[in-house]
């Protein structure tokens, strides 16, 4: 039981970490402008944030503590703003736009 469990555990703690430094990536090539256009925090912030959570989830796991906080700020990036910075610089990551 303890092999599958520890299994899965790997298994979220690679696609989480994938996911993180894919959401680190993309804040990273992003325009400096487009963040505060949004609201959101400066672009530098949210890399660092990204960073840290991407480190975060890779030494710690997804589902410790401090994996969990990575995990989290992974999630608000790519759910609230990736949107809205691709929004606004007319990109989309999933259709092609004419």
């Amino acid at each position: 039981m303890a092999y599958g469990q520890n299994l899965i555990l790997l298994a979220l703690t690679v696609i989480a970490g994938v996911a993180s430094a894919v959401a680190l990536v993309h804040a990273a090539v992003q325009r400096s402008d487009a963040f505060p256009a949004v609201d959101r925090q400066s672009k530098v912030i949210w890399v660092s944030i990204l960073a840290a959570a991407t480190l975060f989830i890779w030494l710690f796991g997804a589902v410790n503590f401090l994996g969990l906080i990575g995990v989290v700020a992974m999630l608000v990036y790519l759910v609230d703003v990736r949107p809205r910075v691709d929004s606004i610089q007319g990109k989309s990551w999933f259709s092609k736009k004419a």
